[in-house]
Parts: structure tokens; sequence; C-alpha cells
């Protein structure tokens, strides 16, 4: 998977990366996993999403959380740049961003909204934002590799 850099417009996008990212319904996969759904019937969506570190989850618009049949789990209160809001939370998805992935739940986003990938999936799949080069690094204190802390 590739990243897409945007290039910045002076002043207002400094910093802005935007990535492609593959989700797929993880109970779809667990089901093609175990025989009970071919491959190609799991359910998945690529999208570019705005690498937002003032994000919690993977927030997605509500379209594309019903593309991908994701279960409704609860409501949950979110800051937003325009005061608190009650948004749904979905689950299940594993989420895959340049050659890494995780399992993820993930915010439902008002439509028409760009997707975000937040703090939550970055953490889990191990990424740094660099905002110098506008881009996804591997965790420099991990070498670049892919690793967890387990302190």
């Amino acid at each position: 998977m590739s990243t897409s850099i945007v290039e910045p417009k002076r002043g207002t996008d400094v910093g802005r990366v935007v990535i492609e990212v593959t989700v797929e319904n993880y109970v779809d996969v667990e089901r093609a996993e175990r025989g009970e759904l071919a491959p190609d019937q799991v359910r998945r969506l690529k999208a570019e999403a705005l690498v937002d570190s003032g994000a919690t989850y993977l927030c997605l618009p509500k379209s594309l959380i019903e593309r991908l049949g994701l279960v409704f789990q609860r409501t949950k209160e979110a800051r937003t740049v325009t005061g608190p809001v009650s948004l749904g939370v979905y689950g299940v998805a594993k989420v895959y961003v340049q050659g890494r992935d995780c399992i993820s739940e993930v915010m439902e986003l008002p439509e028409g909204r760009t997707p975000l990938l937040g703090q939550i999936p970055l953490e889990l799949m191990d990424w740094w934002i660099d905002v110098s080069n506008q881009r996804l690094v591997g965790n420099p204190e991990h070498g670049g590799q892919w690793m967890a802390d387990v302190f």
C-alpha cells in the first residue's frame, strides 16, 4: 500500500498526511479463515484517510461503516472542534496501512467527512507521524521495526 502525500497549501495544510487504508469486516475475515466464507466475500474497502493524532479511533463516515457491515457496539461521547457530540462505535475491523495491520473498533463520522486514522490504530501498528516530510514512519525508538512495548 502506498502513502499519498498531499502538497501543503501555505498556512493551511502544513503537516497534513493522507494515506491509503484498507479496512475489512473482521468477523468476515474470521469466517473466511474457518472456510465458512470465500475470501473474496470478505467485506472490505480502500479509502484515503487523514492521519490525525487528535482522533482516538479509526473514524469512517456511516455509509462506509454500513458497506463493511460493522455492528453497532455503543454510543460514546466525543470532543470535537465544534463541541461534544455522541457518536456510534462499531466493531470490529481489520485495518491495513503500509504492510502493517491491527484489529480496531471504528467510530462513526458524519457523512461527507474525510476518514481519520487516529491514535489507537497508529499505536497498534507502531507508526509515527513524520510531520516534516508528511508521511508515516516506523517508530524510531524501535529502529523503524514493527514492535510493541510491554513494560
